[in-house]
């Protein structure tokens, strides 16, 4: 089936933040309430057609901070040859084996072509088969969290973990003079990508091959969402959302969920 097209009847909702009176969550019921899941390696074609194994890994993930990026290094310095195919080999990894500059000076994790295709330097192969190790294709930080009984999030760079959710900040002022934190959360379509998104083979958010999930995005992804939002404003963002699921209109539906 084809990507539904990208703009469609939405139902938000805003509530104040109840750990903080100065921010204003505005979420996409929509979205947070679909059955979306990530179908890597099930079904997954990857974000160009030329490296259908890699997913969106292909151009290697953008740090979002100092903090981010010291976060993954301490992660990255405990991997090993089980976990990593492009590990170094005989030595601990340095920042430059993992880390690179973007054309505009921006760092995040390398790009490396391995056999004609482009990706991460933590993405393994399909034919990564190391003889103490899970082997596969997959991340080579997602797999150091399983194996340490982590949620990924905790070991991946920022980005990696939060898409396809994407949160943005806006300054609304009001008509009195005061002003509030608007903070959004929801879906990380082709648009988040800039102009290059529209470019891409294949994107899984808007695909009905990936709206498969027998859980809601707002709870399969509830760590991401916490994360992203706070405790206290996740748990009524999950009030809301089962609200909408009993009571929402045919036209608030996802239209890449089953029978929308």
């Amino acid at each position: 089936m084809p990507e539904v097209d990208l703009v469609f009847p939405r139902a938000w909702v805003e509530f104040e933040n109840p750990d903080d009176a100065d921010e204003v969550l505005r979420c996409d019921l929509t979205w947070l309430t679909s059955s979306y899941e990530c179908i890597f390696g099930r079904g997954c074609r990857g974000i160009y057609a030329t490296a259908p194994d890699v997913g969106c890994c292909t151009l290697g993930a953008h740090f979002a901070d100092k903090d981010d990026e010291a976060r993954v290094a301490g992660f990255v310095a405990q991997l090993d040859a089980s976990l990593w195919q492009l590990a170094p080999v005989g030595r601990p990894a340095r920042t430059r084996d993992w880390v690179e500059k973007d054309e505009d000076g921006e760092r995040k994790t390398r790009a490396v072509v391995v056999d004609g295709q482009q990706a991460c330097v933590f993405h393994n192969r399909p034919d990564f088969a190391p003889a103490d190790g899970p082997g596969g294709a997959g991340c080579a930080l997602h797999a150091l969290a399983l194996r340490q009984g982590r949620n990924p999030l905790e070991t991946k760079p920022d980005v990696c973990w939060q898409l396809p959710i994407r949160r943005t900040f806006r300054t609304v002022e009001r008509q009195d003079g005061t002003s509030y934190l608007e903070v959004s959360i929801g879906e990380y379509d082709r648009r988040g990508w800039g102009p290059g998104g529209h470019d891409l083979d294949w994107y899984c958010s808007g695909n009905t091959e990936a709206h498969t999930a027998v859980e809601p995005v707002y709870l399969s992804h509830a760590a991401e969402l916490t994360a992203l939002m706070g405790e206290g404003a996740y748990t009524v963002l999950v009030r809301l959302c089962d609200e909408h699921l009993r009571s929402r209109s045919r036209l608030a539906i996802h239209p890449a969920d089953p029978g929308a």
